[in-house]
């Protein structure tokens, strides 16, 4: 028995296990409307709230026909101590993550027996489990049920090189003052970065760091949002030193067809009147407006949101600003609505809650983007083509800033270097004063700056080769298929072996 894909070739089952959280998700869901793109069977593993926030895309996934199924486990929630409803690790504001961060991976954790149950469901069975880095125990399915199991890194090569060699080469224990420079030992450039910026993942969780890295050697290979004309030395040196295949199948975005993806629903549901926000851009000159958005689990407090508005404001340009919805209060909403009358509905367009920022950065208006440096947010401002203003937060963004303005030379740094952390972001004061965010704007967007017109052009370049790259015939593209084939071939083998 086989499982048919669209041109009739038997086609793998792959079972997609993303970590809950929106970063996660969203390059997870297009991973795999582009697998089912190419006729491979795709279930998704999700939970309801989740879904919901997807449904636009399950609808469109489903009126196309294509063999992806979103399986909604309940997520253990009380069993926990977390909050009904909190299953998406984005509900919880900044001072909740430390409270219940760790309670919701431990809810993670328990969907491991929902998980296995669904998989012994299907017939025939599933060819492989690849699952978010950050899902470690979904190794325990993929021994308990014998399949192989990929890990789904949504972080550049860069930064998983980087943080493997600093763990690998022991760089921390000679580091005393988190302040102190250190260069990244294994890497092509000399990179120099502090303890404070690059701790490792997960610092202060030891034991599921450990269980995160573990599981991540333990994988049969990973897969990677990225690729190969950007980041081929990093891909084949974090191959080696995983002794792995790294199949670079991205940047996803450029994947995925209109028809399927809509890019103001990409994620969530966007707060905003889609057509007038692209009316307000319409109305904008190319290259003259600057989109400051900051991520789902970063949170500012007004102090520092002051400085941003004023910053912007300063440097004359229009400018889209997002107030996520865990930032916002009766204090933050008096700040914007002042904000707007003081500089006009031409110049500022102030979002309040989930933007559809895909299809914003994708506008000729907008010139520059300041961003916290996730790893998704850097990949839409390259297939944008828009060079970044970085803001780095926590996590792998510090290592992905050094990827941006250091080594792509596409990004100017605003010189944060002190993380913000889920435990003192709530009593620190503002980390980036308004000149610094005034001159960076200037520095992208003013008449006369050439390294901003030359970090244009370089973005564009990337742009162009992020496109060839997911081409018919491209390196991803032929990725993807060599991928697909595969499990297809491990399938067919598995079958003769048993006699099926």
């Amino acid at each position: 028995m086989t499982i048919n894909g669209v041109d009739g070739d038997p086609k793998p089952h792959f079972v997609l296990v993303p970590f809950l959280a929106q970063g996660h998700i969203i390059p997870m869901t297009d991973f795999g409307i582009l697998l089912a793109s190419r006729g491979a069977t795709v279930s998704l593993i999700t939970t309801p709230v989740n879904a919901a926030r997807i449904r636009t895309t399950i609808d469109r996934a489903a009126a196309a026909s294509l063999p992806i199924r979103f399986v909604e486990l309940r997520f253990p929630c009380a069993e926990v101590g977390l909050p009904e409803g909190v299953e998406n690790i984005d509900v919880l504001t900044t001072q909740k993550q430390t409270e219940y961060g760790k309670n919701f991976f431990q809810a993670s954790f328990l969907l491991q027996r929902p998980l296995e149950h669904y998989i012994e469901q299907q017939s025939p069975r599933p060819s492989c489990i690849i699952a978010d880095l950050t899902q470690p125990w979904t190794r325990h399915v993929a021994r308990n049920l014998r399949l192989p199991r990929l890990t789904f890194v949504g972080l550049s090569t860069f930064t998983l090189l980087s943080d493997h060699n600093i763990w690998r080469f022991n760089v921390l224990d000679d580091v005393k003052d988190d302040k102190e420079p250190f260069e990244i030992p294994g890497l092509v450039q000399r990179i120099l970065v502090t303890k404070a910026e690059a701790p490792g993942f997960f610092a202060g969780w030891d034991e599921l760091a450990e269980e995160i890295r573990q599981a991540e050697f333990e994988a049969d290979g990973i897969v990677a949002n990225t690729f190969e004309a950007m980041e081929a030395v990093y891909i084949a040196g974090y191959a080696e030193a995983m002794q792995k295949q790294v199949w670079s199948v991205g940047p996803f975005l450029l994947g995925c067809t209109p028809a399927i993806s809509d890019k103001a629903a990409r994620g969530n549901r966007a707060v905003v009147d889609v057509p007038q926000c692209l009316s307000w851009l319409d109305s904008k000159e190319d290259i003259s407006v600057v989109y400051a958005s900051f991520g789902t689990q970063t949170h500012m407090k007004l102090a520092q949101l002051m400085e941003i508005g004023s910053g912007l404001e300063a440097a004359g340009h229009p400018f889209v600003l997002v107030i996520k919805d865990g930032e916002r209060s009766r204090d933050v909403e008096e700040w914007a609505v002042a904000l707007e009358e003081k500089v006009g509905p031409s110049k500022a367009l102030l979002i309040r809650g989930w933007a559809p920022q895909a299809m914003l950065m994708s506008h000729p208006a907008v010139g520059a983007f300041i961003t916290h440096c996730g790893w998704n947010s850097t990949l839409e401002s390259i297939t944008a083509g828009v060079p970044m203003i970085t803001w780095p937060h926590n996590g792998d963004q510090f290592l992905n800033e050094r990827l941006t303005v250091e080594v792509l030379e596409i990004g100017v740094s605003l010189g944060v270097k002190v993380p913000m952390s889920w435990d003192d972001l709530h009593e620190q004061g503002p980390v980036v004063p308004r000149d610094a965010i005034e001159e960076a704007v200037r520095s992208l967007l003013d008449e006369g700056h050439e390294e901003g017109k030359k970090m244009r052009v370089r973005v564009r370049k990337l742009r162009e080769k992020a496109k060839e790259a997911m081409a018919e015939g491209g390196s991803s593209y032929l990725n993807m298929t060599h991928l697909i084939e595969q499990f297809a071939q491990n399938d067919k083998e598995r079958e003769e072996l048993n006699g099926d």
